[in-house]
C-alpha cells in the first residue's frame, strides 16, 4: 500500500530541520494572517535601529503590505535583486522616510536570515475575485525571512508528481498565490520516488516542458525527495537557488531557474579561480550556455574578491546574434554593473576606471586596444596590464584564435581564462597546426571543469533529439561536385519539400499561431538571393511549384520569409548585396510595418531575431510570425529561437563542430507538440550521413543512439508492427467500450506506442496522407481510436486508489498525444492572446490603435472558431466586448480560469434545467456532463435509479408512462450532452 501523502510530508519536514539544518518548523502559522504577523515580527528584529526601537504602526505596516503585493512573480523577483544585494520595503513616517531591510543576500546562512518551514497552509477564496474558488491547502513552503520564496505540492507514490504541477497551475488560477504568497519563486513537486522544480510564472505561462530535475556534479539524477531535499532544499542552497541561481529574463519577462548543470559548472569555474586554475566548460550546444556563461561572469566579481574586472568575451560575428542582447536581457536587473563597450576607447576608460564591473566586449576591440592604443611604459599601459582580470569566453572554440589569446594572455599577465563551448576542439577535430600553438580546447583553456553532453541533456530533457533526412541523388560519382546542384530545377524541389511536405516538420498540426519555423541555408549569399526571388516568384504563381491547398487551409499567408546575410562596403559583389538587400527589406518593411533600410542594418538584425525567438508576446501573434529564413552562416550559431524545429541544408557538409552548432538551432524545448529538431540536407547524402554520424559521436561520448532519432527505413516497419500491435488489442474502435479493465490497459499501451511512431512516420518529407490507404488505417479511424484512449484515461484517472490490473504493461498516465491534429483555431491560443490584451507588459506602451487592432485580430479568431464551436465562440467574444469596453474589468486576471468559470456556469444552467424538467440528481447529471466523451454516458443507471419518476409524475398534467419516461429522458439527455454540453467540454 501506498505511502500517505500526510506522511511524505511529515518525512519531509523532518529533513529540513534534521541536525544542522537552519530551517525552524512553525506549526503555528496557517492563515494569511499568521504569515504577516509573523513577517511582521521578524522584519522589525532586523531593522530595530532603522525603527529607533519603535514598533511598526498598523497604517505603516500598512504600507509595508502594499509593497508586497506582486501583480506577477517576475515582478516579485525584480524587487527579490534588491538595492546593492539588500531587499527593501520603504516606509513614510511623519516627514521621514524609513528604508527597512526584509532580506540581505550577503547573509546567506547567517546574519539576519530567517529560515522557516509551514505546512497545511490554509488559502482562502477570495470574495472580491471573480473566479469561482474554494478554499485550499497548500502541502509544505519554505519561508526566508517570513516571506514564501519555495512551495512544495506532494503526492504519494500511487499518483504522478505531474498532479502537483496541475494542481498548482490549477491555485495560480484561482488567485490562491496573491498577498504574501505572490512572492514565490520557485515550485517543487514530488511523489516520493520523482522529484522536480520549476520557476513561478502565471497559470498561462507555466510549460511542463520547462520542469527540471536535480543532477548530481556527475549528473546523475537525485530523484528521491529526501535526497532533493538534501541536495536543493538545506541551507544554504535553496537561499542561493533564490539570490544566486535565479535569472530575471527581461526580453520574456519570466523567471528562470538554473538547470543542475549550470549550477555546478558556475561552482567549479569559482572553485577554479580561488586556487588561480583556468579551465574550460563543455556544455552541449542548446542547454543555455549564454545564461551560464552570464551567471559564472558575475560571480565571480561577487565570489572573488581579488578580481579586478570580469571580461565578458565574444567575437564581431556574434554582435549581429542574440548573445549580447541576452546578456543585456539577463543584466538588466542585477545588482552588477554589466556594460557593453561601444568603442576601443570606451574600452580603455572602463579597464582603467576601478569601478568593479563586469565587461562586455569584443575580442577585436581588446587586441585593437593592446595592440595599437597603449603606448608601453605610460600609466594606463602599466595600470591596465597589471589589472586582475577573470576572462569568459563564449563559444570559446571559435571566438578567440590560439594565436589572438597567446597575445592577450601575455599582456594581462594576472588573467584567468574560462572557456564555454558546445562543440569542444579535441585531438579528432584540432585548430589547424600553427608552430606551437595549443590546438585543442583543453591545451588551450586548461583542465576541462564540467561536461554535460548531448546525450545528457536529451536524457534530462534539456534538450531535444535530432530527426535527420538526406535527400538529394544517391547516384552521383562525386558527391563533392555542388554546381549539379546550382540550378533552379533543384531549387524548386527543395522548395517543393519545404512548403508542401514539411506540414508535420513546421508545426502544421497545431494551428494557427502556433506553427513553428525553418531556417534554410545555402552556401553563398548569391544562392541565397537566388533562393529569396524564386520563392517569392512561387507564392506569386509563377512558376510550376503550386503550395498544396492543406496548407493554404492552415496558413493562407504561407509562407511568410524573410534573408539575412552580412553586407560589407569592400567585398565583390558588395554592390549587388546591398541592392538585393534593401529590396528584401522593403519586403520586410512591407510586411511587418517596419521602416528599416540599409543604414539600419543591425536594428533589422535585430528586430528579425527577436521575432523568430517570439519570447516577447506580440510575436505570438500571427500577424507578426516568420516562416521562414533564408542564411549563409548567420544564425547558426549562438542563436536562441525554441520555436524553430528545422533547418534546410542546402549545401556541403560542413566541419563537426559546425554542423552540431547548426543543427542545435532547432531542438531547444519549446512546447509539448516539438519533439526533436528536424534536420533536411539536400546535397551528398551518404558523405553528409557519414559526417553527421561522426560529428554527433564526437559530442555525444561516442554513440548516435540517444541523439539521433531512427531514420525511415527503421520507422516505417516500426509503424506497420505497432499497427498490428494495436489491432490485436482493439480490432476496431467500436470494440472498445465493451473491453475488460484489463484490456482497456493493455490498449492505452498499444495506442501510446501507435501514436509516438505515427507521429515520427507524418514528421518524414517522404509521408503522405495517401499512404494511410495501404497501411489500413484512416485519419478518422485514428481520431475514434484517440477518442477512446482520452476515455480510458479518464477512466483510469477517476479510480487513481484502485491499483492498475497486473501483468498489463506500464502506462504511461502523463503521456500527451503526438499524431493529433489541432488545425482548428486552438481555444488556449486564443486564451493567450486575450491575457496579452488585459495583461500587457508594462514597459511597453500600446497605443489605442495597437490595442484596437490586437482586438480586431482575437475577434478574426473569435469567427474563425465559430464555425467550429459557437458556444465557446459567444462566450470568448462577450468575454472581449467587456474587455473593449473596459480594458481595467479584468487587468491582472487569469483569462483561462474566467471562461473555464463561464463555461462552467453555461453547463450548470443546462443540468439545472434539464433536472427541474425530469428531476433528477444533479450531481449525477453533472458526473455524466463532465464526463461524457464518444457519445458514453459512463454513470447511465446511476441516473436512472435516482430519477424521482413519483415527483415527475405528481408535477405533469399529461404524464408519460414509467417505461416511456426512462427512455425519453435518457434519449433527451443524450441530446443535451451532443448538442448543449460537448461544445462546452471539447475546446
Amino acid at each position: 500500500m501506498a505511502e500517505l501523502e500526510s506522511i511524505i510530508e511529515q518525512k519531509l519536514i523532518d529533513q529540513l530541520i534534521y541536525g544542522e539544518s537552519q530551517w525552524t518548523y512553525r506549526a503555528d502559522l496557517k492563515t494569511e494572517e499568521d504569515l504577516w504577523n509573523n513577517f511582521r515580527y521578524i522584519l522589525e528584529q532586523n531593522n530595530k535601529d532603522r525603527l529607533n526601537g519603535e514598533q511598526l504602526t498598523d497604517a505603516e505596516f500598512d504600507q509595508v503590505k502594499n509593497q508586497l503585493q506582486f501583480s506577477s512573480f517576475y515582478k516579485a523577483g525584480e524587487w527579490l535583486v534588491g538595492e546593492n544585494g539588500k531587499v527593501m520595503v520603504h516606509v513614510q513616517r511623519d516627514t521621514e522616510k524609513l528604508h527597512l531591510v526584509v532580506m540581505n543576500h550577503e547573509h546567506i546562512a547567517g546574519g539576519s536570515s530567517v529560515y522557516e518551514v509551514i505546512n497545511q497552509y490554509r488559502a482562502l477564496a477570495d470574495e472580491d475575485v471573480q473566479i469561482k474558488a474554494q478554499d485550499r491547502r497548500f502541502d509544505v513552503t519554505l519561508m526566508i525571512n517570513g516571506l514564501p520564496m519555495i512551495h512544495i505540492e506532494l503526492k504519494n507514490k500511487q499518483h504522478s508528481y505531474m498532479e502537483g504541477f496541475r494542481q498548482i497551475k490549477k491555485y495560480i488560477g484561482e488567485g490562491k498565490f496573491a498577498g504574501i504568497f505572490s512572492a514565490v519563486q520557485m515550485f517543487v513537486i514530488s511523489n516520493g520516488l520523482d522529484t522536480k522544480y520549476f520557476s513561478a510564472a502565471s497559470d498561462t505561462e507555466l510549460n511542463p516542458k520547462f520542469i527540471s530535475g536535480w543532477l548530481d556534479k556527475d549528473n546523475n539524477p537525485v530523484t528521491d525527495y529526501l535526497e532533493f531535499a538534501k541536495s536543493v532544499l538545506r541551507i544554504p542552497e535553496a537561499h542561493e537557488m533564490i539570490a544566486r541561481y535565479t535569472v530575471l529574463d527581461e526580453d520574456a519577462k519570466r523567471l528562470i531557474l538554473l538547470r543542475p548543470y549550470q549550477i555546478h559548472a558556475i561552482e567549479a569555474i569559482r572553485d577554479a579561480s580561488r586556487t588561480g586554475r583556468s579551465g574550460f566548460v563543455w556544455h552541449t550546444t542548446g542547454s543555455g550556455k549564454t545564461l551560464t556563461s552570464y551567471k559564472a561572469t558575475r560571480n565571480l566579481l561577487m565570489d572573488i574578491p581579488t578580481i579586478d574586472k570580469a571580461i565578458f568575451l565574444i567575437d564581431r560575428k556574434d554582435l549581429d546574434t542574440q548573445t549580447t542582447m541576452a546578456f543585456q536581457a539577463y543584466a538588466n536587473n542585477d545588482l552588477i554593473d554589466v556594460d557593453e563597450t561601444d568603442n576601443v576607447t570606451d574600452l580603455k576608460r572602463k579597464l582603467k576606471s576601478d569601478d568593479r564591473q563586469v565587461i562586455v566586449t569584443t575580442i577585436q576591440k581588446l587586441q585593437r586596444l593592446i595592440t595599437k592604443r597603449l603606448e608601453e611604459g605610460t600609466a594606463d599601459y602599466n595600470k591596465i596590464k597589471n589589472r586582475r582580470i577573470a576572462f569568459v569566453v563564449d563559444e570559446c572554440h571559435r571566438a578567440v584564435t590560439p594565436g589572438t589569446k597567446r597575445e592577450i594572455e601575455r599582456f594581462f599577465g594576472n588573467s584567468l581564462w574560462y572557456g564555454f563551448t558546445g562543440t569542444p576542439r579535441f585531438a579528432e577535430n584540432p585548430y589547424p597546426q600553427m608552430g606551437d600553438l595549443p590546438r585543442t580546447t583543453e591545451e588551450l583553456y586548461g583542465k576541462r571543469l564540467h561536461k554535460y553532453t548531448i546525450q545528457n541533456a536529451i536524457h534530462d530533457n534539456a534538450v531535444l533529439g535530432f530527426q535527420v533526412e538526406h535527400n538529394g541523388s544517391k547516384n552521383l560519382s562525386d558527391e563533392t561536385n555542388s554546381s549539379v546542384y546550382e540550378n533552379e530545377t533543384h531549387m524548386l524541389k527543395v522548395l517543393d519539400v519545404i512548403l508542401n511536405k514539411s506540414f508535420h516538420k513546421l508545426g502544421f498540426q497545431n494551428g494557427k499561431g502556433q506553427t513553428y519555423e525553418g531556417l534554410l541555408t545555402t552556401s553563398s549569399i548569391q544562392i541565397a538571393q537566388k533562393y529569396y526571388e524564386l520563392l517569392k516568384r512561387v507564392k506569386n504563381e509563377e512558376t510550376s511549384l503550386q503550395i498544396d491547398e492543406k496548407i493554404r487551409q492552415v496558413l493562407p499567408d504561407f509562407p511568410k520569409f524573410a534573408i539575412t546575410y552580412s553586407v560589407t562596403e569592400n567585398e565583390e559583389g558588395s554592390h549587388v548585396n546591398q541592392q538585393k538587400m534593401q529590396e528584401s527589406l522593403d519586403d520586410y518593411n512591407e510586411m511587418f510595418g517596419t521602416k528599416y533600410d540599409l543604414a539600419q542594418i543591425q536594428g533589422y538584425n535585430s528586430n528579425l531575431n527577436k521575432r523568430l525567438a517570439r519570447k516577447d508576446p506580440k510575436f505570438k501573434s500571427r500577424t507578426e510570425q516568420l516562416d521562414l529564413v533564408i542564411v549563409v552562416d548567420r544564425l547558426l550559431t549562438g542563436f536562441d529561437a525554441p520555436c524553430m524545429s528545422t533547418i534546410f541544408i542546402d549545401r556541403q557538409p560542413m566541419g563537426p563542430h559546425d554542423l552540431i552548432q547548426a543543427f542545435s538551432r532547432t531542438n531547444r524545448i519549446f512546447d509539448k507538440n516539438k519533439a526533436y529538431g528536424q534536420i533536411v540536407t539536400f546535397q551528398a547524402p551518404k558523405l553528409f550521413k557519414d559526417s553527421v554520424d561522426n560529428a554527433v559521436k564526437l559530442y555525444s561520448a561516442g554513440s548516435t543512439e540517444t541523439a539521433l532519432l531512427a531514420e525511415w527505413e527503421e520507422i516505417e516497419p516500426a509503424f506497420r508492427k505497432s499497427l498490428n500491435a494495436l489491432r490485436a488489442s482493439a480490432e476496431t474502435p467500436e470494440e472498445i467500450p465493451t473491453m475488460s479493465k484489463k484490456e482497456k490497459q493493455v490498449f492505452v499501451k498499444m495506442f501510446q506506442n501507435f501514436d509516438k511512431l505515427f507521429a515520427q512516420l507524418k514528421s518524414f518529407s517522404k509521408y503522405d496522407d495517401n499512404m494511410l490507404e495501404g497501411y489500413g488505417i484512416t485519419e478518422e479511424e485514428y481520431d475514434d481510436y484517440a477518442g477512446y484512449y482520452l476515455n480510458i484515461k479518464e477512466e483510469i484517472n477517476a479510480d487513481k486508489d484502485d491499483p492498475l490490473e497486473l501483468d498489463v504493461p506500464v502506462i504511461d498516465m502523463d503521456y500527451e498525444l503526438m499524431a493529433y491534429s489541432h488545425t482548428k483555431i486552438d481555444y488556449e491560443y486564443i486564451i493567450n492572446l486575450i491575457q496579452n490584451i488585459v495583461t500587457p507588459n508594462d514597459e511597453v506602451d500600446i497605443t489605442p490603435e495597437q490595442r484596437q487592432k490586437q482586438i480586431g485580430e482575437v475577434k478574426q479568431y473569435i469567427e474563425d472558431l465559430r464555425k467550429d464551436n459557437a458556444k465557446i465562440a459567444d462566450i470568448m467574444n462577450n468575454l472581449v466586448c467587456e474587455i473593449e469596453q473596459d480594458e481595467n474589468k479584468y487587468k491582472g486576471q487569469s483569462i483561462l480560469n474566467l471562461v473555464e468559470n463561464m463555461k462552467h456556469d453555461c453547463i450548470e444552467k443546462i443540468v439545472s434545467e434539464f433536472c427541474d424538467t425530469w428531476y433528477v440528481s444533479k450531481d449525477d447529471v453533472m458526473y455524466a456532463a463532465t464526463h461524457y466523451k464518444n457519445g458514453e454516458i459512463l454513470n447511465e443507471n446511476a441516473i436512472k435509479v435516482t430519477a424521482d419518476f413519483a415527483q415527475y409524475k405528481a408535477k405533469q398534467e399529461k404524464a408519460m408512462p414509467k417505461f416511456k419516461y426512462y427512455a425519453q429522458m435518457m434519449s433527451e439527455l443524450r441530446s443535451t450532452l451532443d448538442e448543449e454540453i460537448k461544445p462546452l467540454i471539447n475546446n
